[in-house]
């Protein structure tokens, strides 16, 4: 496979871009597809048989399950920072290794609605926290070690964001490719 098609493979929405200035549509367009993630994402994955949810969604990539595993873990870890930044100047997060927890035996063998379940939870309580925040609440920050990397909480909605819809398409582009 060439890099062009690997890389639409990885990045089948394109990379996470911030707009600038981040308006009050994006904001709500963004809280919306956070809202939407969990219902879609069951939709989509529920259908699936277990030989679906082992294959990968490009080479050596995860697969089906291994996905819906990270979403949820991933989103989870989202949901905290936007706590640490809420309630903490400026916190550094923890970051976590995804591709280690998305080895474990858990993330490889555990059924997917356990992962469903969590994200609608998560995903419920974030949605009513975000639909809160005032405007200087979004630009409370924390910061991710690699790089040193700050960000806002109205840049991790959008990031949030994205990632749901990034994962979702890779999911959804396997489907049609295999014609399931």
């Amino acid at each position: 496979m060439d890099k062009t098609a690997l890389e639409q493979l990885r990045y089948p929405i394109g990379k996470y871009e911030i707009p600038t200035p981040i308006k009050p549509e994006h904001l709500s367009e963004w809280i919306a597809v956070l809202e939407h993630l969990p219902e879609k994402l069951s939709k989509l994955v529920n259908r699936l048989s277990n030989a679906q949810l082992e294959t990968t969604y490009r080479p050596g990539g995860w697969t089906v399950r291994q996905l819906v595993h990270h979403i949820s873990d991933s989103h989870h870890h989202s949901y905290i920072r936007f706590k640490w930044a809420l309630t903490e100047d400026n916190p550094v997060i923890k970051p976590y290794l995804e591709k280690e927890w998305s080895s474990l035996f858990d993330a490889k063998t555990a059924p997917i609605q356990l992962s469903l379940d969590h994200l609608s939870a998560v995903h419920a309580k974030l949605v009513y926290l975000l639909k809160g925040l005032s405007t200087k609440d979004l630009e409370r920050r924390f910061t991710h070690p690699d790089g040193n990397e700050e960000t806002t909480l109205a840049e991790n909605i959008g990031r949030y964001a994205w990632h749901g819809s990034h994962h979702l398409a890779h999911i959804e582009n396997l489907i049609t490719r295999k014609d399931w």
